[in-house]
């Protein structure tokens, strides 16, 4: 199995997929791939907070969201800037509890929302990640 954590390998997409030990990774990431028609970019991050191998989604130069391999989950990153704020808080009351409370609980910096999302299944949060992801493409 691929050490997550090794900035001397880069895994694959597929084994990373089998680090997280959970099908809906590769199910979210062709589903993000085919709707944006976009492809992943993996990166090792550094920081002490996030340290190990991520997954990066962009599309025209934008970001859409970063992945966090987890053991049996993932985490995914979306930002909400101030150009997306309005629309997200728009859509808000018909999100999941579990979204919401992400969203309150998350301090702004600079004008923005870093909203860290576990994924374990294709549960309610999971449309509602991509609802997110489609704002931010759209703005």
């Amino acid at each position: 199995m691929v050490d997550i954590k090794d900035k001397e390998y880069c895994p694959t997409l597929e084994e990373i997929g089998e680090f997280i030990h959970n099908s809906v990774f590769l199910q979210f990431c062709a589903e993000l791939s085919a709707e944006y028609n976009c492809r992943e970019k993996i990166e090792f991050s550094s920081c002490s907070w996030e340290y190990g191998w991520n997954v990066k989604y962009k599309k025209a130069g934008k970001s859409l969201c970063t992945i966090y391999p987890r053991d049996s989950y993932f985490t995914v990153l979306v930002v909400i800037g101030e150009r997306e704020r309005a629309a997200v808080e728009a859509v808000l009351p018909e999100c999941t509890p579990e979204l919401r409370n992400i969203y309150e609980q998350t301090k702004p910096g600079n004008g923005q929302k870093w909203l860290m999302i576990d994924l374990e299944d294709k549960d309610k949060i999971y449309t509602d990640v991509f609802r997110l992801i489609e704002i931010r493409r759209k703005l």
